[in-house]
Formats: structure tokens, C-alpha cells, sequence
């Protein structure tokens, strides 16, 4: 194949007559790039809503499945037909997917509540708890993972991966009764269980803006030992719950500093004199926070997994604990209200980790 060549003397191709290159749009990759993710929320929300909704039927009705055993045939059936259990199942179904988008998720059979109402009141002590347990994840696992690279292959860093795989390999309310033993029973320095006291419960009650999250609730009251008595039930279940996320963010944050250090850039600072610990703290470790922002919305899932087991562990009246409380009493409309919330937190956490990490590196977005 020959390349046709443009004679001597011809004139040169007119700008209209050339290929115009694509313009990209300023800004248009990271709109798209969020319009996308949004939109990507609605699918991941129905399609969990509608397994839980089908297999919490493939045991039978909620109502004999609550009240079986405690009701007469009659009344059992009356129950079931008032609620429209004997319906077609793509009817119930469908007009309980009609219910969620108004925000009505139900009531609950064993206690007879508003199913939005216990979501907004357990709602906020398992988001707090969250929030202390990623703050425990981010002090443990970032500061170990950065030693983990320091040390790489020494006696050190094979210590500190072994530390991560028996914080994301130990059960969560197993590490928790460890916890409690020691902390609770043997040293006898933190309180074994419960969100706060009942005397700074009390004290809480009675606040005219009360949030129902007891850190700002505590610091409304102005009481430090009101203070104190929450952030000390807290620090058991925070630790347990967090030490799951930690060990992930310790070796990932390991694996990217060593991924760093290897750079070009690195190189040629350790060319130059640069200490290896300098290396580590002020060239490698934000390149390293990447990943660890991106994998977050993960992580938030991970965390309201576990909080069902440290909930009941710690006895942390939450949505976990309650999930827990419903799950044996066989409720499913309270569990598929629950779960509901639950998928929608992980799924709006995840768009927003999304943003943040398109924001800080462009080359998600596209």
C-alpha cells in the first residue's frame, strides 16, 4: 500500500477542508460522570429492595410467619386478609414498591410501629457509631500502614500483616466479647454495654433541640461528665467495628507508599539525600490516600454489615441491634423497612465517595 503524497506547489488543505478534532467540554466529563453514578443509585437500591422483598416471602406471609402459633387459625386469617397477604404476590409487591417511593415502608407486626419511626430513631446511633468506628480505622490503619511500607520485609512489617489479617479475619462480635472481657471484667475501666448511663440518658431526654445522636446531645447539655460517660461507652464498640475497616486500610495504604517509593519522581529525591522517612511522609503518603478514599463507600457498606453484630454484642441501640430484634421475632415488614434504609445509606455514601474521588483524581471520571 502506497501513501499518496501531495504534489509540489499544491495548495495546502483549507482549514474547513481539514479533520476537526472533538472539543471536550469543559467540565462536560465530570458532569456526565456524576449524572451517571446518580442515576446508578436507583437500580442498586431496587434490585436489593426486591430480593429482600422475594425471599422474605419465600418462608410465607409475614403475618403467620410474626404471629404463628400465638393467633387462632380465624384470627390468623383475618390478620393476613386485612393486610392483603392473600393477594397475588406481583400485587403485594408492587404496592409495596408503590409505598417506598412515598416513603412509607410499613409498620411493624410484633410492636405495632410506624416503620419510619423506628428508622428515624435507631437510624442515628448506628450512623454514630460509624462515624467512630471510621475515625478508629483511619487512626489505626493509616499511620501502621505507612510503618508497614517504612519497614517493608522486615520483622516489623510482617507483624503489622499479620495485625491486618486478624483485624478483617477475627468476627466482630467475637473481637467485641474479647474486649468486654478485658476492658470491662479484668481491668474494670470501661463500661461493658449501652450507649450512655442512665443518668446522662435522663439528663439528655429533656433537651429542647435533642438530635438523638448522644455526642451532640452530650455537648448540648454542657456537662462534661455527661461528655465523658458517652465518648467512654463508645470507645469498646468503636474499636471492635473499626479494627475490620482498619486492617484494609493497612495494607492497602502499605501496598500504594511501596507502589510510590518505586516512582521516578521518589528517585530522584532519594538521589539527592532525601531520608527514606521524609520519602514516606511527605512524598508517598498522599499519592497513598487515593485508593483509601475510593474504596470508602465500600468500606461504609462493610461497617453497616457489621454493626448488626456489634450492636447486639454491645447491646448499641441502633438499627443493627434492632434488625437483630426483628430478625428473631420473624418481623419482615420491620427487616425489609430496615434493610431498605440501610441500601439506600450505602448507596448515596458511595455516589458521594464517587464525587470525591473524581474530584481529586480526573482520571476516574473518564
Amino acid at each position: 500500500m502506497t501513501a499518496t503524497v501531495p504534489a509540489v506547489g499544491a495548495p495546502a488543505p483549507s482549514p474547513a477542508s481539514r479533520p476537526t478534532a472533538r472539543r471536550r467540554i469543559p467540565g462536560g466529563g465530570l458532569g456526565r460522570y456524576i449524572v451517571v453514578r446518580f442515576l446508578l443509585i436507583i437500580p442498586t437500591i431496587f434490585i436489593l429492595v426486591t430480593l429482600v422483598f422475594f425471599l422474605m416471602r419465600a418462608t410465607g406471609d409475614p403475618i403467620t410467619a410474626a404471629l404463628g402459633g400465638r393467633l387462632s387459625g380465624a384470627q390468623l386469617q383475618e390478620r393476613i386478609h386485612a393486610a392483603g397477604y392473600d393477594r397475588p404476590i406481583l400485587v403485594q409487591y408492587f404496592e409495596y414498591l408503590g409505598h417506598i417511593v412515598t416513603g412509607d415502608f410499613g409498620t411493624s407486626i410484633s410492636d405495632n410501629r410506624p416503620i419510619t419511626t423506628i428508622l428515624v430513631t435507631y437510624g442515628v446511633a448506628t450512623l454514630e457509631l460509624a462515624f467512630y468506628a471510621l475515625i478508629v480505622a483511619f487512626i489505626v490503619g493509616i499511620p501502621l500502614g505507612m510503618l508497614a511500607a517504612y519497614f517493608r520485609d522486615k520483622g516489623q512489617d510482617a507483624a503489622l500483616r499479620v495485625f491486618a489479617i486478624l483485624c478483617y479475619a477475627t468476627p466482630v462480635f467475637f473481637a467485641g466479647i474479647l474486649l468486654k472481657l478485658v476492658f470491662s471484667v479484668w481491668l474494670n475501666v470501661l463500661p461493658v454495654a449501652g450507649r450512655a448511663s442512665t443518668s446522662s440518658e435522663l439528663e439528655m431526654q429533656f433537651l429542647p433541640n435533642k438530635t438523638g445522636i448522644y455526642l451532640i446531645d452530650a455537648f448540648q447539655t454542657g456537662d462534661p461528665a455527661v461528655i465523658g460517660d458517652v465518648l467512654t461507652h463508645a470507645i469498646l464498640p468503636a474499636i471492635a467495628l473499626g479494627l475490620l475497616t482498619a486492617g484494609v486500610f493497612l495494607r492497602l495504604v502499605r501496598t500504594n507508599v511501596i507502589g510510590t517509593l518505586s516512582t521516578d519522581y521518589v528517585d530522584a529525591a532519594r538521589s539527592r539525600g532525601v531520608s527514606e522517612y521524609r520519602l514516606v511522609r511527605k512524598h508517598a503518603y498522599k499519592p497513598a490516600l487515593i485508593p483509601i478514599i475510593t474504596v470508602i463507600g465500600l468500606q461504609i457498606a462493610l461497617l453497616l454489615g457489621g454493626a448488626v453484630l456489634t450492636e447486639s454484642t454491645f447491646e448499641w441501640k441502633g438499627l443493627g441491634f434492632q434488625l437483630a430484634q426483628y430478625l428473631a421475632a420473624r418481623d419482615f415488614v420491620a427487616v425489609q423497612g430496615i434493610v431498605a434504609l440501610l441500601a439506600v445509606i450505602v448507596a448515596v455514601t458511595n455516589f458521594i465517595v464517587d464525587i470525591i474521588a473524581a474530584l481529586i483524581d480526573p482520571r476516574v471520571r473518564y
